[in-house]
């Protein structure tokens, strides 16, 4: 029998990533992965612009669509935790602790917002997307096509750090701003699934234990 997991993504990035990286992955277990982009806003005609979330009103607007007719699919979210608004379920009471403790919490508090037991688990990125790129700083550097200095410039930031996820959400640093300041062609819904797909599913995993969760 085949599963159907629906992925809310926030943007065109993850829709690509759960197409050409997730659901490859999981076709052998006949699970079927359906990325479902939210509207970022609507129009009076109904025309909708596609990406990003402004606030948890607008996601729950959007999200309960979903949710609230599953349809019997798993549902669950892909969405960065970095700059999640902070009206968003749990933000305002995040305990003191790591980055993994914290997201934690705020994924629970989705969840039970919604209470869909068994038909809804979020999943928030630390910090965002492009922390699965540093799970290879050499895959990176090379579809982005940088000099020996712009290699080692990520491969340092890599290096000091614990794991990808522990590239930290301080403004200027997060994981996108830090590629950006050496790759100023990057293009993250081109270049992030393809780095991805080159480093593959399962070092993913390996290097980034939330997101293997």
């Amino acid at each position: 029998m085949t599963k159907r997991v629906l992925v809310i993504v926030e943007g065109q990035t993850e829709e690509r990533f759960v197409k050409q990286v997730l659901q490859p992955n999981f076709e052998s277990r006949n699970v079927y992965l359906q990325p479902i982009v939210l509207a970022s806003k609507r129009e009076i005609s109904g025309g909708k612009f596609r990406g990003g979330i402004s606030s948890f009103a607008q996601f729950n607007r959007d999200a309960r669509r979903i949710i609230d007719k599953p349809g019997g699919a798993i549902i669950t979210t892909m969405l960065d935790y970095y700059r999640l608004p902070q009206d968003f379920p749990g933000m305002a009471t995040r305990p003191a602790g790591t980055p993994q403790v914290r997201v934690a919490h705020v994924e629970s508090a989705i969840h039970d917002y919604f209470h869909r037991p068994g038909h809804f688990v979020p999943y928030l990125s630390l910090h965002e997307f492009e922390a699965l790129l540093f799970c290879s700083t050499d895959e990176l550097s090379r579809v982005l096509t940088l000099d020996a200095k712009g290699a080692q410039f990520l491969a340092g930031i890599r290096a000091s750090f614990r794991t990808p996820e522990d590239i930290n959400e301080h403004p200027g640093n997060s994981p996108s701003k830090r590629i950006e300041a050496v790759a100023v062609g990057y293009r993250k819904v081109l270049h992030g699934p393809t780095v991805c797909a080159r480093v593959g599913l399962k070092q993913l995993r390996l290097e980034c234990r939330h997101f293997d969760a």
